[in-house]
């Protein structure tokens, strides 16, 4: 009988351990993810954000604001997770030079100890456009 609970305790331990390792793999995914989608969002957003007429005039890149968020929005919501919820902020978009600041959050939760914990998962990005003369 006395082995037979050492053989339990090592299938239970086994089941936890693996469920706090699946668990742990998903949050990291998620904030992975989320990092690159918001990098690669951004880079592309600043670049259809680019103000042609100003350019071609007077030679000084310009980025248009509102077409700036109109771009990362769309873009970010065709590429982000769809099982995710998330919050955009933009705290500031700078015309000259091109320059933005944005922070996404989403939340994870996990129901693996009877109550429901959440994580929220912000990544923020300070990003300057450049580009060679």
């Amino acid at each position: 009988m006395k082995e037979s609970f050492w053989g339990y305790l090592i299938i239970l331990m086994g089941i936890l351990s693996i469920s706090f390792i699946f668990f742990f793999q998903r949050v990291t995914a998620t904030d992975e993810h989320n990092y690159h989608i918001l990098k690669e969002v951004t880079e592309a957003a600043m670049f259809d954000a680019i103000n042609i007429a100003e350019y071609r005039a007077t030679g000084k890149i310009r980025i248009d604001r509102e077409k700036f968020v109109e771009n990362f929005v769309r873009r970010f919501a065709e590429s982000a997770s769809l099982a995710q919820t998330y919050v955009i902020k933009i705290y500031d978009v700078n015309e000259i030079p091109p320059k933005v600041s944005i922070q996404v959050g989403s939340v994870e939760s996990t129901n693996t100890t009877g109550e429901i914990i959440d994580f929220d998962i912000i990544n923020r990005l300070d990003a300057i456009l450049e580009t060679p003369y």
